[in-house]
């Protein structure tokens, strides 16, 4: 039993012994110590230290697509049927191509009548001038009143004005039986039809809408900061509804805003092949020149309560440091940081959810560039 008590003291001693040399060890070298600790517990990281590029400056908006130009085809004379209809909703046509036709009758029988009427005056001033003639004959022989070949040349001017008035109704007439040939007036495609066979219609009416050359533009909604920033000419690329993208170009800028909506239109043409439709609506992005950038792949941020954090590398203490910064554009998978980062340091590529600031880390592979 004795024996037992005094190993059992034997042991206590030398693990005491054991300890205060530990502990002198790491009160002599502190850093040391912290260092091997730091090492066996530190976590294994990867870091990338920020790379400068050229970045284009974008600019995204929205807004419809609409027609460039739409051509209202009305009726110029009233009171007429229609009695035949040769174009249709998504009917393309060209310039001059018949696209409905008005009962000519009564207007045909009207040039009849001017034509006859014209034809009177005509004679009636080939009389009128044989007078004149006959008058001028013998007007030193004394032989006619210089009152008589007064009348003769008021009557040659009557008979004139009365031919100019029954060509001009003749005129009237060939124009009205024109009008009844309905046709369009520009290349273009139908995106509307209001006109009925059999319909009698007034002057005016209208009868089919056409968006002339078949040219779609986006109507981009921009505000009063955004509309300061464009320019005409600027490139765009238009997201249309059907996936696709078409290229396209700033045509002209509104030159007020409007006072309800506070905002300005951007006119963007689109190329004619593009599969853009009036009548949709898209999103799109102009761009507005090029701007260096410091960027960071965007797996080395961290978001967290709605704010964006980095981690820096202390090299020497193998620690972290969680800084907040600012960031932009995006550009496939990296990130552009505007603000807060110091420059070149190295920070952790990615895992930084896993880390808190002052968190020892083990450095594995280091890369230069994001």
């Amino acid at each position: 039993m004795i024996r037992k008590k005094h190993t059992a003291l034997i042991a206590l001693a030398v693990t005491t012994a054991i300890a205060g040399a530990a502990g002198l060890m790491a009160a002599s070298h502190p850093a040391q110590a912290q260092g091997a600790f730091h090492a066996k517990s530190g976590i294994a990281v990867e870091t990338i230290r920020p790379t400068q590029v050229t970045w284009p400056v974008t600019l995204s908006v929205s807004g419809p697509l609409a027609a460039w130009q739409e051509a209202i085809v009305s009726a110029e004379t009233g009171g007429l049927r229609i009695t035949a209809l040769h174009a249709d909703v998504g009917t393309r046509v060209a310039r001059g191509q018949l696209l409905a036709e008005l009962a000519n009758d009564t207007v045909k029988a009207d040039v009849h009548k001017a034509e006859a009427a014209a034809a009177a005056a005509r004679a009636e001033l080939r009389q009128a001038e044989s007078n004149v003639r006959r008058g001028d004959a013998v007007r030193a022989s004394g032989s006619l009143s210089g009152q008589q070949i007064e009348q003769y040349e008021i009557a040659q001017q009557t008979a004139l004005a009365k031919v100019q008035s029954a060509e001009a109704d003749l005129q009237s007439a060939k124009i009205r039986l024109s009008q009844t040939r309905i046709t369009a007036p520009d290349d273009g495609v139908i995106s509307d039809r209001e006109a009925t066979l059999g319909t009698v219609v007034a002057s005016g009416t209208k009868l089919f809408t056409l968006v002339r050359r078949e040219r779609v533009e986006w109507r981009a909604d921009v505000d009063a900061g955004q509309l300061a920033q464009l320019r005409i000419g600027q490139k765009v690329e238009v997201r249309l509804p059907n996936g696709t993208t078409a290229n396209g170009r700033v045509r002209q800028l509104s030159p007020t805003l409007d006072t309800k909506t506070r905002t300005a239109v951007a006119y963007v043409d689109l190329p004619h092949e593009s599969t853009a439709r009036a009548g949709a609506y898209a999103s799109g992005t102009i761009l507005l020149g090029e701007r260096a950038a410091t960027v960071l792949p965007s797996s080395a941020i961290t978001l967290r309560d709605g704010r964006s954090y980095v981690f820096e590398v202390n090299t020497t203490q193998q620690t972290v440091m969680q800084r907040e910064v600012v960031t932009g554009r995006m550009q496939n998978d990296r990130i552009e940081i505007v603000g807060g980062l110091t420059p070149g340091a190295p920070v952790v590529r990615s895992g930084g959810s896993f880390l808190n600031d002052g968190d020892a880390v083990r450095v594995g592979v280091s890369k230069d560039k994001a």
